[in-house]
């Protein structure tokens, strides 16, 4: 069964290389995919091929875009990579505002974006920590 829902918990203890960037426009996503695709490549964590790629991508992005989209300033986001997978988590400052799926709506009407993550990754969540909201997946 398809976990759509966005539970609040914490994400695994995954420990390994890691990669930053400060977000503030969608239009710094493509060079950071780019960035992300190089990493992908030379990373020699986990074996990938071109379907995790691809996944593992478009999973990034779709947190990246929402956060910058309904999250607060700043906005960051950040990549582990380790030998059992690779972890996403994209970090701003509304800690109030929970990532919520949009279940049952009209497909047409766009903000699928969660939806589409919970299902391309092996595990999600979020929670507040120091003051920021983490919204994360786990790819393996």
């Amino acid at each position: 069964m398809l976990d759509d829902s966005w539970p609040q918990k914490s994400p695994p203890g995954l420990r390994g290389d890691v990669w930053q960037w400060d977000l503030s426009s969608v239009a710094q996503l493509p060079t950071v995919r780019a960035d992300l695709r190089r990493v992908l490549g030379d990373a020699p964590a986990v074996d990938t091929d071109e379907s995790f790629e691809e996944r593992f991508l478009l999973a990034f992005e779709e947190l990246a875009s929402n956060g910058l989209r309904h999250g607060g300033r700043p906005v960051r986001a950040r990549v582990t990579a380790t030998g059992d997978g690779w972890l996403i988590d994209v970090s701003d400052s509304l800690t109030e505002r929970p990532p919520q799926p949009a279940i049952g709506r009209d497909p047409a009407q766009g903000g699928l974006g969660l939806l589409l993550t919970a299902r391309l990754t092996s595990a999600h969540g979020w929670h507040v920590t120091a003051g920021r909201k983490h919204v994360w997946a786990c790819c393996r």
